[in-house]
């Protein structure tokens, strides 16, 4: 439009805006100067004095505890119409006091277990879950304590109840079977009630041990409990009812015995629980790593001439690593 003007001076408005193809029109209302929009007052509009009362009067004590229909209400029944509740709200929000005034519920904050292990009896994961019995309706209790590093099950117990007493007491009897000293053990649980007892606890005290729950409903938080019961269950002689408690106990200590001794596990390089606990993945790895030596040696083309090396064993074990160690080797469950 400027153009136009410049233009205009020497060949006229009407020869500019066909030189430029701009409609004369077009041209005249960019011209036009532009006034403010009035806008006037409707008729039903309170005045700012009216307005100043019904805000004075909403923060008056005896009403301001009370929601605008209330008030619109209280005031018919003396006998007196100031304006409607949706008013009320706007001038309210005028003053920006429109919020709510409720207790609502306030969750808890539950801090992610961040647990690491790197050698064996530093880090256990314990929990329970159910069989099922002879009966619909009646369960058998497996109480599992799993080491997070070498995935050895270092305790264990069949109940007819889950409880804190017998909680206690299974992890009395495994700490001592393993020589646990103060400070030097982490127990992880979820959030049962066992778990969470008060006899638990002062137990963990009293042997110098920290406790660590998972977040509630947050399954992630003990997922080696998870994967191992998962490992029992699946397995095809795992049956489908227990007759009686004896059976069930009889079945854990075969499972037991293959798990810790002849389950080659896959998050701890196809090792055995029970030779990552007590020391003997070195040698193994090592004659491992001496058997594929001589495969290379005899058939090195069948390598792609590139020497094998064996899975080493993690180097820490976490349950929800920070971000800074996501690239650490670690194992993940089976």
């Amino acid at each position: 439009m400027n153009a136009i003007t410049a233009l205009g001076g020497s060949v006229g408005t009407r020869g500019a805006c066909a030189a430029l193809n701009v409609h004369r029109s077009r041209y005249y209302r960019f011209r036009r100067p532009k006034l403010p929009a009035r806008r006037v007052a409707p008729p039903l509009k309170l005045s700012d004095g009216e307005r100043r009362h019904i805000h004075e009067l909403l923060l008056s004590p005896s009403f301001v505890d009370q929601a605008p229909a209330t008030v619109v209400a209280n005031l018919l029944d003396d006998g007196t119409y100031l304006c409607s509740a949706r008013t009320m709200y706007r001038i309210l929000h005028e003053h920006q006091q429109v919020h709510e005034r409720r207790r609502g519920h306030r969750r808890a904050h539950y801090v992610k277990p961040e647990l690491v292990a790197r050698a064996p009896k530093q880090c256990w994961s314990w929990d329970i879950t159910k069989l099922k019995g002879p009966a619909t309706w009646q369960y058998f209790y497996l109480y599992v304590i799993l080491d997070l590093y070498s995935r050895y099950v270092v305790g264990w117990m069949v109940a007819e109840r889950e409880s804190a007493v017998l909680a206690k007491r299974l992890i009395t009897q495994t700490c001592a079977k393993q020589e646990i000293v103060e400070g030097q053990l982490t127990l992880h649980a979820d959030r049962g009630s066992s778990m969470k007892s008060k006899l638990v606890a002062q137990l963990l005290a009293d042997l110098g041990v920290i406790k660590s729950h998972s977040r509630p409903h947050i399954s992630d938080d003990n997922p080696f409990s998870e994967a191992q019961f998962k490992t029992l269950k699946y397995r095809p002689e795992f049956p489908t009812r227990f007759p009686h408690i004896g059976a069930a106990e009889s079945h854990g200590q075969s499972f037991f015995n293959w798990y810790n001794l002849e389950h080659k596990h896959s998050g701890i390089a196809m090792l055995t629980p029970h030779a990552v606990h007590y020391g003997l993945a070195d040698d193994i790895l090592a004659a491992r790593q001496h058997a594929l030596n001589q495969a290379f040696a005899n058939h090195p083309e069948r390598f792609k001439y590139t020497a094998p090396t064996v899975t080493p064993l993690p180097t820490a074990v976490w349950i929800n690593p920070p971000v800074q160690t996501q690239k650490e080797s670690r194992c993940q469950p089976e």
